[in-house]
């Protein structure tokens, strides 16, 4: 080992480098190597003890409050949040020495797929409750450390940050003239990370050897998928807390490759967006910016998805952008829209075997979660025309609830509608679609009667954002 430690190149990124495994300013400490690419670098344990910091009691009370809060389910060894109390009363002494003294050894995440809107499936790797203890305390000390460094058109899990602001962001920028954009599409980013790079960028800002040699063995704990062990290669896991912050120091590069090229952007988590004021400046900026991303930070972009367009119809964090009289003004995307219904739709399905209560609550949820998400977008003719369209499922399911002929005839009777037309209309064979937009159904059950039954509608959400 230590004639392979004093095979360190004398160069290592342009920095001088001495060509011994220990220097008489770290003369007697332990030190910590990590791989950087083609070069093996010796990094010494710092003085700070950023560990003992990560493992204090305040900042792991705080950690155990917050895996508590997020809930979750079990790792491989299926211990769920509710027995990690327990569990740290009998073990916490064994499993501070062990990280301490570099023993600890993370257990393998989880493999749970769940599917994405394009048909294809999201890998996510759910560590056990022990290690999301551990990960989350790092998490917590590290990063107000990177706050920092951090760019300020960065937005993705970030305190205080998120999608609104990276939209009014874009918004800011297209409003100076920048109407050209490059849509960048990295390929299944957090399954490629490089550990190398990743690494070597770690360790410029944290000289606690023990707390980068702790961060490589989470990214490289392996997998258990179906019952079998898949070694990590490369790739940080979605599923724990510790893989944004590493996502955000990773496309940090970027971030500043950017800035120092002048160029405005946005990004969310690794979804970025590039401004140029013309077509040709932004056909620039692709090529030189993809050989960047491939050949310095080890990603690969994906060259179908990453596309140079004009800002109207882009769609970004689920809305798309228009220019109105010189301002940008944001919209609901064609395809969030299509979301919408069809969701809409399995909520209101007539064959789910909801009672009333239920189905109300579920649309007042989910209405309410969308509109609170969507309230920034121009969308009036939308709510409004999907209201009427979603008021017509809800007779539907209505309707069927209703079932034999002489409940519907007594049902119609009791909302108003004469004996005649109550029972010629009860005893119909027409489908429940075609009903619930008949004169009839719609007088019955009006506007006013599923307001007062507590149906909440997309409109009255909308307005509790922008009152008239």
């Amino acid at each position: 080992m230590k004639e392979r430690m004093q095979k360190t190149l004398s160069q290592v990124n342009g920095c001088p480098q001495r060509d011994r495994s220990e220097t008489e300013w770290y003369g007697g400490v332990q030190t910590f190597m990590w791989m950087c690419e083609d070069n093996i670098v010796e990094v010494p344990f710092d003085k700070e003890h950023l560990l003992e910091q990560i493992l204090s009691s305040a900042n792991l009370n705080r950690a155990y409050k917050a895996v508590m809060r997020n809930k979750g389910c079990g790792g491989i060894d299926k211990m769920s949040c509710e027995q990690l109390l327990p569990w740290l009363l009998t073990n916490k002494d064994e499993l501070m020495s062990s990280l301490l003294d570099g023993s600890y050894r993370p257990n393998p995440v989880k493999r749970v797929e769940i599917p994405k809107d394009n048909g294809k499936m999201r890998l996510l790797g759910i560590p056990t409750v022990v290690d999301r203890l551990v990960q989350q305390a790092i998490n917590q000390v590290l990063t107000p450390i990177y706050e920092n460094q951090f760019c300020k058109t960065s937005y993705g899990f970030r305190p205080r940050r998120g999608c609104h602001d990276a939209l009014r962001g874009a918004q800011r920028i297209i409003n100076e003239g920048y109407i050209y954009v490059v849509d960048l599409d990295l390929e299944r980013f957090f399954d490629t990370v490089s550990h190398s790079k990743l690494i070597e960028i770690l360790s410029r800002t944290i000289k606690d050897g023990r707390v980068v040699s702790l961060i490589h063995k989470y990214l490289r704990s392996g997998v258990m998928n179906k019952g079998l062990f898949e070694a990590s290669e490369e790739g940080t896991p979605q599923g724990g807390p510790l893989s944004p912050l590493l996502s955000n120091i990773m496309l940090n590069e970027l971030d500043k490759e950017l800035e120092r090229r002048g160029l405005p952007f946005v990004r969310y988590a690794d979804d970025s967006m590039i401004f140029c004021k013309s077509k040709r400046a932004a056909m620039r900026v692709k090529e030189s910016i993809t050989r960047f991303i491939e050949n310095t930070l080890y990603l690969k972009v994906n060259k179908e998805k990453t596309v140079v367009s004009y800002v109207r119809g882009v769609k970004y964090l689920g809305y798309s952008f228009y220019v109105m009289n010189g301002k940008c003004q944001l919209t609901v995307h064609p395809k969030s829209k299509t979301k919408l219904k069809s969701r809409l739709k399995e909520l209101t399905s007539r064959s789910n075997g909801w009672g009333y209560t239920k189905r109300k609550h579920k649309l007042k949820e989910y209405i309410r979660g969308w509109v609170g998400y969507y309230h920034l977008a121009n969308m009036k003719r939308l709510l409004l025309e999907t209201d009427e369209w979603l008021r017509r499922r809800i007779r539907m399911c209505i309707w069927k609830a209703w079932k034999k002929a002489r409940t519907k005839v007594a049902n119609l009777i009791r909302c108003g509608i004469n004996q005649y037309k109550a029972y010629e209309w009860g005893n119909t064979r027409k489908g429940y679609w075609r009903i619930a937009d008949s004169p009839i159904l719609t007088r019955a059950i009006d506007n006013n009667r599923l307001r007062s039954a507590g149906y909440a509608t997309l409109m009255g959400s909308y307005l509790e954002w922008h009152p008239k």
